[in-house]
This record gives structure tokens, C-alpha cells and sequence, in this order.
């Protein structure tokens, strides 16, 4: 339909299949009514022009079909809040509706029932879903583009909003035009996607219905069946597994300084566990140092460990003073299931000529709960930062509404 504007000269042509009864000038927002086949001014929308970022006539893919924009109107309630509306119609001329407030978008279809809100109910049932009250106003169209299936009103249209995000039921009283509609968030990057090489404005705030990073609901439900599936599993894997002796040795540095000495080899069986490693030798004011080396035969695998054993102890200043140990202990973590043998090289203070013991004691450890448990303590703490984000999340959403549930 091709449609000039007497007002600025400017023609306008996008190829709709309704009757139009409304056109407005998308360049000076000259309003128009159709009268008699013809154009008739009717008034100009003297509200400053809001930035429209989708185009009168813009064609784009949404969601699997395309679209035209035929229309835009700006509302605004309580003089300082204000979002647009945009019309689009596909190639079988049936209409969705793209409502976008500080970055935040809003795809709405027109549903069939009629609810009777006037009474301000603080909730709504819609298809088995119930939604909050968030706002019951009257709102103004301040100035629109595009063309129109309605006239549009001069006064006031009384509206209400209920939601459940991400999920919006809008009910407005238009004269003559009464409509609820029915919608759901819709990322900004899905719009520019469908509407490619659009300038498409920044999100600043909590949309009315954006839903929070995570469903918190799920996500601890989530968490939940994780920690029993954790407890189940471990204690079904090692639920006959006990501490398992694997070497114990009595060296002499006489014969096995600086030497590598090569254990028997031996099996392991069931699920990973630590392997401790005890050493004690009788250092006196000197050192000794073990290294061990846990190979695994079926893979060739080699894991490697080394601990110095230290004692000094003396007298000074009016005291006597220790320091160090003659045992250690340190351990592998994570040793699993297989064919394994040890390789352990002793050494000492190339001064000491007292000590000429090393002693090693080597044991394949039941499985430790404590990672089980760490896992479902972080999982818990997790969940509860989400509860308290998603709350504060929750405060702003309601933040500009007369009947949020955080108000006191």
C-alpha cells in the first residue's frame, strides 16, 4: 500500500493485507484517517520522536517465518515510562507484536479470551498458568508509525500486566478494540539476528519478564540428585574395600645409598584411592631424603614423590630447641585399580656416618568421603548464592511495580 504524507511530502509504501483505518507518517508522526477510500488528517503526535530501531517496511526471518513491520506505537504511563510496540505481519497476513522497553524484548501474539480486570485481581489463571499482577494503569500512545487496523485512541487506555517470566499476559481496553495478548521474553540477540545490520538498543535493568541466568528451581533439584547419585555410587564402589598393606621395608644406606631398590609387584583392585607413604630414619642434627616412584605395569604409567626427613636439636640462648621430625608421611592421590610395583631410592648427608636406617611403610588407603563431601558442600553453597541472586534479581524486576511481594 502505497500512502503519501501531505504533510511532509514523504511517501510511504509496505504491502499489508488488512483494511487499514489509521495511518501515521513514520517521518513527522502526521496521523491519518480513512474516510471514504481517502485520506483524512486527523492530528499530529507532538510527543519528540523516540529512536525507532526497526524500520516501517523492514522485512526479517523470525523464528522460521518472515516478517514485515507495519506498525509502531510508543506508550508511556505515569509520564516518565515508556516503550514501543512494534507490529509485524507475515506473508499469510497474521500478526505478531514486538514490545521492547531499555533493551529488553517481548514477542506477543493476540489470544482469544477476555478476562475482566478492572478489578485489579492480584493474579490470573491463563492455559493452566498463573501469573502475578504487576501493573493495572492507564497508559497513552505518545506517538506512532505505520499503518492500522484500528483507529487509535486519543485518551487513555486502561491495561494490566500480569507475569510469570518469562511469560506475559497483557490486557488492554481499547475502545472498540479490546485485546488480551499473550507473550514470552526473547533475547535481543534473537531480534538482531532476524533483523541483521539493525542498531538495536543496550538492556540497562531487569526486563519485566527476563528470566534469571539459571532456573533456580531446576538447578537445585539438579544438585540434589547429583549428591545422592555421588553417596550412591561411592559407597556401592567402595563398599568392600579396606586398607590394603603394600610394602614395608627396612633399608640400609650401607647397601642402598643413592641405589634404586625394586619392589615385588602386587595388585590392586576396586576404585581409586590415596596411597600413603610413611618413612622414619634416625637422623640426629642431619638429613635423609626417600624418592618413590609407583609404576604402573599395565600402562607404564610412572608417579613420582620425594620427602626430605629432617631433625636438628640443640642449645642456645638459655634453651633447649628442636626441629624437624625422624618420620614423615605424604601421599599419592588418585591411585587406581592395577598392576603396580615401587621403586625407592634412599640418600643421606654425605657427613653423616651415625645413621644407617630407612624404614618405608606403604598402604593403599580406603576411599576418602572428604572430596565427596567437598563437592556437595560447594554444590550447597552454590545453590544458596543462586537463591540470594536470584532474589535481589527478583527486587529489581519488581523494583517500579505498586504491587510487588518484596514491598514491606
Amino acid at each position: 500500500m502505497k500512502v503519501p504524507c501531505y504533510q511532509c511530502n514523504t511517501t510511504t509504501e509496505v504491502a499489508v493485507a488488512f483494511e487499514v483505518k489509521n495511518f501515521a507518517c513514520p517521518n513527522c508522526q502526521s496521523l491519518y484517517d480513512y474516510h471514504n477510500g481517502g485520506l483524512r488528517f486527523e492530528r499530529k503526535f507532538s510527543h519528540k520522536k523516540i529512536f525507532d530501531h526497526l524500520k516501517i517496511g523492514q522485512s526479517g526471518m523470525l523464528r522460521g517465518k518472515k516478517y514485515t513491520v507495519v506498525a509502531l506505537v510508543v506508550k508511556k504511563v505515569y509520564r516518565v515510562y515508556f516503550w514501543k510496540e512494534y507490529t509485524l505481519q507475515d506473508e499469510q497476513g497474521n500478526f505478531i507484536y514486538l514490545s521492547e522497553t531499555d533493551g529488553h524484548w517481548i514477542l506477543l501474539k493476540k489470544s482469544d479470551k477476555q478476562y475482566e480486570v478492572s478489578g485489579r485481581p492480584k493474579v490470573l489463571r491463563h492455559n493452566g498458568m498463573v501469573l502475578d499482577l504487576y501493573e493495572a494503569t492507564h497508559a497513552e500512545i505518545v506517538t506512532a508509525q505505520g499503518y492500522f487496523d484500528l483507529k487509535l485512541p486519543k485518551g487513555k487506555i486502561w491495561m494490566a500486566e500480569f507475569i510469570n517470566p518469562p511469560y506475559i499476559l497483557s490486557v488492554e481496553d481499547i475502545p472498540g478494540a479490546n485485546g488480551t495478548y499473550f507473550g514470552e521474553h526473547i533475547s535481543r540477540s534473537e531480534i538482531k539476528k532476524a533483523f541483521s545490520g539493525t542498531s538495536l538498543p543496550h538492556k540497562s535493568g531487569v526486563g519485566i519478564v527476563q528470566p534469571f541466568l539459571f532456573p533456580l528451581k531446576q538447578t537445585v533439584i539438579i544438585f540434589c540428585v547429583v549428591a545422592i547419585l555421588m553417596l550412591i555410587s561411592h559407597g556401592f564402589i567402595y563398599a568392600n574395600q579396606n586398607q590394603t598393606d603394600i610394602l614395608r621395608e627396612d633399608l640400609t644406606f650401607t647397601a642402598s645409598n643413592n641405589k634404586e631398590v625394586v619392589s615385588k609387584s602386587f595388585e590392586l583392585q576396586g576404585g581409586s584411592a590415596p596411597m600413603t607413604i610413611s618413612v622414619s630414619s634416625n637422623v640426629d642434627n642431619s638429613w635423609a631424603n626417600v624418592q618413590l616412584a609407583l609404576v604402573n605395569e599395565n600402562t607404564g604409567e610412572e608417579r613420582y614423590a620425594s620427602k626430605d626427613i629432617e631433625y636438628y636439636h640443640g642449645y642456645s640462648g638459655g634453651e633447649n630447641w628442636t626441629e624437624g621430625s625422624t618420620q614423615e608421611e605424604f601421599n599419592i592421590c588418585g591411585v587406581s585399580q592395577g598392576r603396580y610395583h615401587i621403586v625407592i631410592t634412599p640418600q643421606k648427608a654425605p657427613e653423616d656416618f651415625l645413621n644407617d636406617r630407612l624404614s618405608v611403610q606403604v598402604v593403599w588407603n580406603t576411599s576418602s568421603m572428604s572430596n565427596v563431601w567437598m563437592v556437595i558442600f560447594f554444590m550447597g553453597i552454590l545453590s544458596a548464592a543462586l537463591y540470594f541472586l536470584n532474589k535481589y534479581f527478583e527486587q529489581q524486576r519488581w523494583a517500579d511495580s505498586d504491587n510487588s511481594p518484596y514491598n514491606n
